[in-house]
Parts: structure tokens; sequence; C-alpha cells
């Protein structure tokens, strides 16, 4: 079985010697993982940095068994921020929650998009708005919505909290307030810890997964 796709590399493990196992997020065949002959050599280890875009030529025996890659760099995304700690964290943040979250070799094109639409704006002055909105689309993506102004969603005008799994989460301002020009530590703090207790609630708890160290490092930068 052969096929050729595009999509962003999620996650890298040594596997021999001379070779690596990726992860990677396709446009077309989801989230697949396979083996890198000499993935590990010097001459291929700069093209798998995370959030990297690639090229991948997948080749295996059959559909339901593992296979291997053959992988061509598109864009290094990673490398043009190795001087930026924080973007650095949020590149590799958003791509482990991905790797987490995302359910293998089933196709979804919109969360694909959304997440190079990040990557593609990082260099934004507002970039870590943009961050914590694809974070809320995704959760929505997954089958997780939810309308701060709708009713009917346990929202709690008076105290701006919303109720999920019996237990109230306020609201942050970030997150309701339509025009704000100036935004605080603080208050990306307060939606950053929002965020995460949706996923907390809604994926890591009831899946029993492990919350990406590198989104709880991404928070602290914020305190």
């Amino acid at each position: 079985m052969y096929w050729k796709d595009e999509g962003y590399l999620l996650s890298k493990n040594n596997f021999d010697e001379n070779s690596i196992i990726i992860e990677s997020f396709t446009l077309n065949h989801g989230k697949y993982s396979g083996i890198v002959y000499g993935g590990s050599s010097r001459k291929q280890k700069k093209n798998f940095q995370i959030g990297n875009k690639i090229l991948l030529h997948w080749k295996s025996k059959g559909e339901n068994r593992s296979g291997y890659f053959n992988i061509e760099l598109i864009k290094p995304t990673s490398p043009e921020f190795f001087e930026d700690k924080v973007k650095t964290t949020c590149i590799l943040a958003a791509s482990t929650i991905l790797k987490i979250l995302l359910p293998e070799r089933q196709i979804n094109k919109k969360i694909f998009y959304s997440f190079e639409k990040l990557l593609n704006n990082l260099n934004d002055s507002r970039w870590i708005n943009l961050y914590i909105l694809w974070e809320l689309s995704l959760i929505k993506e997954l089958g997780f919505e939810i309308d701060f102004l709708k009713k009917g969603n346990h929202l709690n005008e008076t105290k701006k909290s919303i109720e999920i799994n019996n237990k109230y989460f306020r609201i942050p301002s970030l997150l309701t307030e339509k025009e704000m020009f100036k935004v605080t530590k603080f208050q990306i703090r307060e939606a950053l810890e929002f965020n995460r207790s949706l996923i907390m609630e809604n994926f890591i708890i009831p899946n029993q997964l492990r919350f990406p160290l590198s989104r709880n490092l991404l928070e602290k930068y914020y305190n």
C-alpha cells in the first residue's frame, strides 16, 4: 500500500540507532504514525522538528499494518521561532494536544486547516489570542461546543460562569468581551486556565490521559 500526503509533525521517538518513529497529522489521512529509516541521521535530523510541515510518502504491506515513511521537508516552521521560548512552547503544546486527542487515521480537514492557520500566524501581535481561540475551536470540532451567548447552556449571567459535569467554571473576560485592544497577562492566563479546564473535563479525565507538560509550561509564562 502506498500514499502521499502533506502533514505536520506531532511527535518523534527513537526506534533504533538510526531510525525514528514519527506521528504526523495529515490532510487526507488524519493522524498517522510510522518508522522513518535513517531519521536520526545528521542529514535528516533537521527535518524532524515538531510543527514542521512535511510531505509524507507512506508504504506498508497492508492498510491496517505498520509501515514506514519517506519524508520531504515543505516548511521548517519550528526553526523560525527557536529564539522565542514562548512561541516554541506554543507549537509543542498545540502539537501534543493534537497527538493526544485526535483519533488515529480519522480525517478532519477543518482541524488540519485551523492548525495550519495558527502556525502561519504566530508572527501576529495577538498570536496568543489566536491560540486560545484555536483551542476552543478544537474542543468544538471534537464534539464539545460551548456557546457562551446561547440560552439553555447553564450559563449563570450574574456570576459569568458555566456548568460542565456539575462543576462551575468562570468564563474569562477575554472570551466574552469582543473589543479588547490591550490584553493583560492575567486575562491571558485566565483564558488558558479556562480552556485547560474544558480539555481536562471533556477529554483528559474521562479517558485517563495525561495533560501535556508543554501546555502547563505555556500557562506559566503568563503568571
